[in-house]
C-alpha cells in the first residue's frame, strides 16, 4: 500500500515539481561494517547516487511494530556511511500508510528522530497518516480512490513544495 501511495504522490505534485523514485530499500544488503570495509555494495552506490541528485525526499512508509520498517532503517544506515552524507540538509516529509485505524501514526516519531540524526530538515506538519488505506487506494493502479484523501495529499504536497523552497532560499 505504501508503494501505491508513493506512485500516487508522483501524480499529485504541484506544477514544476518532479518525482524521482528511489530504489526499493528492501533490495539492499543488511548493513554490516565488515561488508562496508570491503567497499560500498553496488545497490547502495545506486541509492547514494540517486539520493545525491534529489532536492528533497518524501518517505512513504508502513509502520512495523510501532516503528520504522527494517528495510527503511537499513537504507538510512547505509546512506549515513557515505561521505558526504546525501541526506544531510535535505527537506523531508513523512507519509505513513496502514489498513488500520491509526494510519501508521506511531512510525512518525521514531522516523523523525532517525532523520534528524542525519541533519535532515523534517517537515512536521501537516502530518500524513493514511488510515484505512485499503478503502482509499487502488494498489494495482497506484492511485488514490478517495476524493477527500486525494485533496488532503495534494494540499500537503503543495505545502511541502513551499517548505522545500523556503529552505533552498535560506542563507547558508
Amino acid at each position: 500500500m505504501s508503494r501505491a501511495a508513493a506512485r500516487a504522490a508522483a501524480t499529485l505534485l504541484p506544477d514544476g515539481a518532479i518525482a524521482v523514485a528511489l530504489p526499493n530499500p528492501g533490495t539492499l544488503p543488511l548493513f554490516n561494517q565488515d561488508l562496508l570495509d570491503q567497499g560500498m555494495p553496488e545497490p547502495v552506490e545506486a541509492l547514494i547516487s540517486v539520493t545525491e541528485r534529489v532536492d528533497a525526499l518524501l518517505i512513504v512508509t508502513p509502520e512495523y511494530n510501532w516503528s520504522i520498517p527494517g528495510g527503511l532503517k537499513n537504507a538510512i544506515d547505509w546512506l549515513s556511511r557515505s561521505n558526504p552524507n546525501p541526506l544531510a540538509h535535505k527537506p523531508v516529509s513523512i507519509w505513513s500508510v496502514s489498513p488500520g485505524l491509526l494510519g501508521g501514526a506511531r512510525v512518525h516519531e521514531s522516523l523523525r528522530q532517525t532523520l534528524m540524526s542525519q541533519d535532515m530538515i523534517v517537515m512536521a506538519k501537516p502530518e500524513v497518516q493514511i488510515a484505512g488505506a485499503k478503502g482509499k487506494l487502488d494498489v494495482e493502479a497506484g492511485t488514490i480512490t478517495n476524493a477527500e484523501t486525494e485533496a488532503f495529499l495534494r494540499a500537503q504536497l503543495s505545502s511541502f513544495t513551499a517548505f522545500c523552497s523556503s529552505w533552498s532560499a535560506a542563507p547558508t
